[in-house]
């Protein structure tokens, strides 16, 4: 069999691979809390692309009319059918139960077998352009936007692993870049995902931007998404690594979407690849962990300059001292 053939028939069994979609149906009074805490439950289980069914939201007529619009109000989450399906449904399981029995929210699990093949279509009908900031618009590859020569256009295709960039968490590191990052800085994203944050800084005016994710697919699309936006390829770089071990420069400002353990986990080396006086802007903190986070950050010479808080998550920009 030629290479041709081999490739080939790598990418068939690839796209025929199995995936279990596991939905959490939920019932509580404060909906976006319960989409926060069911989400992070996700997170925590390594799972960041997710798809956040709302039925009673409204979008304007021109934001993607093909969109599906949902009946109940749902948090569904994608696992690779592997030898740690019934480890990761467990945990999920087990930890639903207890944000039943300490919050309330009453939580149903719907898990479907689905292949790539089909989800590759499937997911996206759930996703819309949306506006992250006065002049900044994340735009699904597939979508329709016809914007103003103002706005700044994130073309995003987060593959079926990442988010397209509309969690609140990266809607506020993106306006933190937007404030803080100035023309010709050099910018590092740690855990980078879809690379949106890269795209972001980069069309805000970096002069360099560095990605990190210990994610091979994540780094594939994160380079990707850079190509579709028009990046030069001279002025950027994604490397496989668990957060900065792969990193040798120094960098103006640094910016970590990720979960409140990993930021505690990270402050520990920041300093190794932050700039005296640069800005590390993190976000994925849960408010319960805010204090936690800043106390660590003030320890070891961290000014804290800005706190933004949307929806039961928070992002701190700080300056090293």
């Amino acid at each position: 069999m030629n290479l041709g053939a081999l490739v080939a028939k790598r990418l068939l069994q690839i796209l025929d691979m199995k995936w279990i979609e596991a939905k959490v149906v939920f019932d509580f009074d404060d909906k976006q809390l319960a989409t926060d805490l069911i989400a992070d439950i996700f997170y925590e289980l390594g799972t960041t692309g997710l798809v956040v069914e709302e039925p009673d939201i409204d979008h304007p007529e021109d934001w993607g009319k093909d969109a599906i619009q949902s009946e109940h109000y749902a948090v569904t989450g994608y696992f690779p059918r592997d030898e740690k399906t019934r480890t990761r449904r467990r945990v999920l399981e087990k930890n639903l139960a207890r944000l039943e029995k300490k919050n309330g929210i009453i939580c149903k699990i719907v898990y479907s077998d689905i292949k790539e093949s089909d989800w590759a279509n499937q997911w996206k009908a759930h996703f819309r352009p949306e506006k992250i900031t006065a002049n900044i618009v994340v735009k699904p590859t597939w979508r329709q936007y016809l914007g103003n020569q103002n706005e700044i256009i994130l073309e995003i295709d987060p593959g079926m692993a990442f988010g397209t960039g509309t969690h609140p968490t990266t809607c506020m590191c993106i306006t933190m870049i937007e404030k803080y990052l100035n023309k010709g800085d050099s910018f590092l994203d740690v855990g980078t995902g879809s690379g949106i944050l890269m795209v972001a800084a980069a069309k805000l005016g970096a002069g360099r931007v560095w990605g990190t994710d210990n994610d091979e697919v994540a780094v594939d699309v994160a380079g990707k998404n850079l190509a579709q936006n028009k990046i030069a390829k001279a002025t950027f770089n994604v490397v496989t690594g668990n957060f900065i071990e792969k990193v040798s420069a120094q960098f103006d400002v640094v910016a970590a979407n990720i979960t409140s353990k990993s930021i505690l986990i990270l402050l520990e080396d920041i300093k190794k690849v932050l700039i005296k006086k640069g800005t590390f802007i993190c976000s994925g903190i849960i408010e319960e962990d805010k204090n936690n986070v800043i106390e660590k950050m003030e320890n070891l010479g961290f000014e804290i300059i800005e706190i933004l808080t949307k929806e039961n998550w928070v992002s701190i920009a700080s300056m090293l001292r």
